[in-house]
């Protein structure tokens, strides 16, 4: 967070737009879908978009870039860029600008990367391309230290690996590496930390603010408020495509005018939100009073208490795995699960946290019968699993279910969602008790009729994975593995999930496996957390003596890392009174 104070003949900002309106022909009945933003960014300075998906905030950012997308009308008082009005820009100044003077971070690093391409040859060629340096060993050196920066441990190893070789935190430093390589002016982020464990995001952040602390200027685009408090100078909050919400990150995020941004700051899952629902706080409380309280909770319905927890319905013992990676000195064998024992019982949310490349997805691969462990046995319903034949297998699979992160990756892109639905009821035969059933599962979910012959495709985030949960019911499962169910959602869509959920794990008594870098997420929604470092279970326990009185010095670090809000905002709050005092 910059604490620079703009005085009124401070030099002229990086991004100075008024009145920015973008609408696309045939979209939104002709009218436009961002309507009369302003937007002004000063060198050094934090400005962020926030607001849940669909209301504006990816494409006004893509603006400043002229990357709004073919056949888009796009109009303006002003659109100042570094002093010159990009109104009158031709394709070629466009180009010159890309790179240089702005710099893109995307959400999703696995497409944004070339897979033919090693991470390294990825950013050295931002290098070359905009000659910052002679000679391949001066272009290798500057993408080493690059990547180096953003926190990548080993550069010179993982330099020669390809994207869909690291776990997904990994793939997302090498993206803000490779934005960051020619040292741009403006440096737009666009949901940057958003698959990134709490340590990781925390270097990712550092990186950003050594940026900002260096003079350039940042777009950040997220939905984690706690983030955008730590490091925003100004906040401006989007809904359907206008500002609602906007001024200094203290007076919005800790006295929020309007009812949307309080419903969104109420949204946050925490400690203090366990046992009440997310997405239906008041909207109506008085504007003097900040959802960050922990008073908020009293305008909270609860949620249904859980059933108690039976026998295990999944055991884990003793499993240990290793694979063969590339690295500087050659190929050699690195061991990614160490030991690790658990179990699941009946009715019970487990939560697993820990950094990327800590061992947890290897793990759930190795419970979803996805992946062998080279030791130990993994055993459902009390039944030999990791080491059963799949045929043996098979007649135990429906009973264990899975919730992606990518639920539309998950998809068969040939099929409708009652087609998705319908994968798990190979055992009804009859169409008319088939429909009927799918029909259930998604009003069960909160969906209806009318989502049956959609296309996943055309469907919002929030209802592909509301689909992806009916799938998985489906299958009357005794234990769902969620791996990062909720990290692609939108602050309001994560909240509405994160209710179905825990709905319907009180209302079934379905375990869950629950994998996610958000500590928040755990901290609301599981029962028991096991603590993931180095391939090994460093600290379990029940959620509110784990993350209240931590043991382990790893599971301190962890949660030192953890983004605050409160915090956030009393750091924002002391800017703000340096600068006017």
């Amino acid at each position: 967070m910059s604490s620079q104070w703009q005085p009124a003949n401070a030099p002229a900002p990086l991004v100075d737009v008024q009145g920015l309106s973008i609408g696309f022909a045939g979209v939104n009945g002709g009218k436009p879908i961002v309507v009369d933003i302003d937007l002004k960014i000063h060198a050094g300075e934090c400005v962020a978009l926030v607001g849940e998906s669909g209301s504006g905030k990816s494409i006004t950012a893509r603006s400043l870039l002229n990357l709004v997308g073919e056949g888009a009308r796009t109009n303006a008082r002003r659109f100042d860029l570094r002093g010159r009005d990009a109104r009158s820009f031709s394709e070629a100044d466009w180009r010159k600008l890309r790179g240089t003077v702005t710099g893109l971070v995307m959400q999703d690093a696995l497409v944004s990367l070339d897979p033919l391409r090693t991470i390294g040859q990825e950013v050295s060629e931002v290098i070359a391309t905009h000659r910052l340096h002679a000679g391949a060993d001066a272009v290798k050196a500057r993408a080493l230290a690059v990547l180096s920066k953003v926190g990548i441990p080993n550069p010179a190893d993982l330099a020669l690996q390809y994207a869909h070789q690291l776990s997904g935190g990994l793939r997302q430093r090498a993206l803000i590496a490779s934005a960051i390589a020619a040292d741009p002016d403006l440096i737009i982020a666009d949901e940057p930390t958003t698959s990134l464990d709490v340590t990781v995001q925390a270097q990712v952040l550092q990186v950003l603010n050594e940026r900002l602390r260096d003079g350039a200027g940042l777009l950040l685009i997220s939905h984690d408020l706690a983030v955008v408090a730590g490091i925003a100078d100004r906040v401006i909050v989007m809904r359907e495509g206008r500002a609602v919400d906007s001024g200094p990150t203290a007076e919005v995020l800790a006295r929020p005018r309007h009812p949307y941004t309080r419903a969104l700051l109420a949204a946050v899952p925490s400690l203090q939100s366990r046992g009440t629902r997310l997405a239906s706080a008041r909207l109506d409380a008085p504007a003097q009073r900040t959802s960050l309280s922990d008073e908020s909770r009293s305008t909270r319905e609860p949620l249904p208490r859980r059933k108690e927890t039976g026998e295990p319905v999944l055991t884990v013992r003793n499993i240990s795995k290793s694979f063969i990676t590339a690295k500087a000195a050659g190929r050699s064998r690195s061991r990614v699960l160490r030991d690790v024992s658990f179990d699941v019982r009946a009715g019970e949310v487990l939560g697993i946290v820990g950094e990327s490349g800590s061992g947890k997805s290897t793990c759930a691969k190795i419970v979803l019968g996805l992946l062998p462990p080279d030791e130990g046995e993994v055993r459902l319903l009390g039944q030999p699993w990791s080491e059963a034949p799949e045929a043996q297998r098979r007649s135990l699979r429906r009973r264990l279910q899975y919730i992606p992160q990518d639920a539309l990756s998950s998809f068969d892109p040939r099929y409708r969602v009652a087609d998705v639905v319908g994968e798990n009821l190979a055992d009804v035969h009859s169409r008319a008790v088939r429909r009927e059933r799918i029909l259930s599962l998604l009003e069960l979910v909160g969906l209806n009729a009318g989502h049956l012959e959609r296309s996943p495709r055309s469907l919002s985030g929030g209802q592909r994975q509301r689909v992806s949960i009916a799938r998985a019911l489906a299958a009357e499962p005794a234990i769902i593995v969620c791996d990062e169910p909720v990290s692609a959602l939108d602050i309001g869509i994560q909240a509405q999930v994160l209710d179905l959920l825990v709905e319907l794990q009180s209302k079934l008594g379905t375990a869950l496996l629950f994998i996610s870098h958000d500590l928040g997420v755990i901290q609301h929604i599981a029962d028991r957390v096991l603590v993931f470092h180095d391939g090994r279970i460093v600290e379990e326990g029940g959620v509110e003596a784990v993350f209240g009185q931590p043991k382990d010095a790893y599971t301190q670090s962890l949660l030192a890392s953890v983004p605050d809000i409160r915090r956030g905002l009393r750091a924002a709050t002391h800017a703000i009174e340096r600068r006017s005092g």
